[in-house]
């Protein structure tokens, strides 16, 4: 029998020391920087800003794990991977989650014990406001959130254009669009399909922007209104991407239903999520996922494939299926 040994506990325990040298590597934009220009340390040090005692180790950090590379010369640069995905000038850029990640979950994230020990949020409503209301007020802030959101969904965006079985429909609803990712992936794949992204109305012309970005505007239109006060637009299909783990079991139910109720019959409603296995001890991502939902919101978490079709039955659902997207990601599929 192997001698336990303390190495994983201590890795996860100080895990949060090379999260935030990420973090504030993208904030300070490094990997969009080298991208244009590797340098070597006394350049990087003054053009980006850094003070010289922590620079070597800050970016010699950067290069033991994995983020940059560093040549016999002493150059700084990108890997591929940073390169494709952290530089701010290319279209696969991922980096919009970690921005979040770093301006909100990384402090609201240190409180929670605290949310552990109350069931309460421990962002915004701490001091009486409405997450929600706050951002969508801001247009900067609401469109570096709904960026995050298309950063940390398109894995799965393009994994349900491609697998899901688009040639028996026509029309489509992404209900929560935000950006519109998840609209656009699938109108690029299947050039049959027209769409609607539904959100609420602030989020019209972020929106209407990315869509016409992707040269899309004649197939993917936009309608404003709350999925909670007002009926979804009706459709062959209707998607709820990374949308159902924001809201308490009630308001999961609601959404079933409206999608329900916007259907025809022989429609499909499609959920994904971080779905957690049904035995809840595989997938950590998705429990991590829930616990978020439990420092960010007042009532919503994350939830099994089994769940979930409860749930659709419930609503109506005649056939419904689990299955796996794209690493933690898996979508729950309900037909009408």
């Amino acid at each position: 029998m192997d001698t336990p040994q303390p190495d994983r506990i201590f890795q996860t325990g100080m895990a949060f020391w090379p999260s935030k040298i990420l973090l504030s590597a993208v904030e300070m934009e490094i990997f969009t920087d080298l991208a244009r220009h590797p340098g070597d340390l006394a350049t990087l040090t003054g053009r980006l800003g850094l003070h010289p005692r922590g620079a070597r180790d800050f970016l010699d950090a950067l290069v033991a794990l994995g983020f940059l590379s560093r040549d016999g010369q002493g150059i700084y640069g990108n890997t591929p991977e940073t390169d494709l995905f952290l530089d701010k000038r290319k279209p696969s850029y991922i980096g919009g989650i970690l921005e979040m990640a770093n301006h909100r979950l990384y402090p609201f994230w240190g409180a929670l014990t605290t949310a552990l020990r109350t069931g309460e949020p421990q962002n915004e409503a701490r001091t009486g406001e409405d997450m929600f209301a706050k951002l969508y007020a801001d247009p900067a802030r609401l469109r570096e959130f709904l960026r995050a959101m298309s950063g940390v969904s398109r894995g799965a965006n393009l994994a349900i254009a491609r697998q899901f079985p688009w040639g028996g429909y026509r029309t489509y609803v992404d209900a929560g669009t935000a950006q519109g990712d998840l609209a656009v992936q699938i109108a690029l794949a299947n050039p049959h399909l027209t769409g609607i992204g539904f959100d609420l109305p602030e989020v019209g012309p972020i929106f209407e922007d990315y869509v016409a970005e992707n040269g899309l505007t004649d197939r993917l239109s936009f309608t404003g209104g709350s999925f909670f006060t007002d009926p979804l637009p009706e459709a062959d299909v209707i998607l709820y991407g990374h949308i159902l783990h924001d809201w308490d079991l009630d308001q999961k139910k609601h959404l079933l239903r409206a999608a329900w109720q916007a259907l025809p019959a022989g429609g499909a409603v499609v959920v994904y999520d971080s779905i957690i296995d049904d035995d809840r001890s595989v997938n950590a991502f998705g429990l991590m996922m829930s616990l978020n939902m439990l420092v960010e919101t007042s009532g919503g978490f994350d939830y099994t494939g089994a769940d979930c079709q409860e749930w659709m039955r419930e609503a109506g659902f005649r056939d419904t299926r689990v299955e796996h997207l794209v690493g933690p990601d898996s979508m729950v599929v309900g037909i009408k």
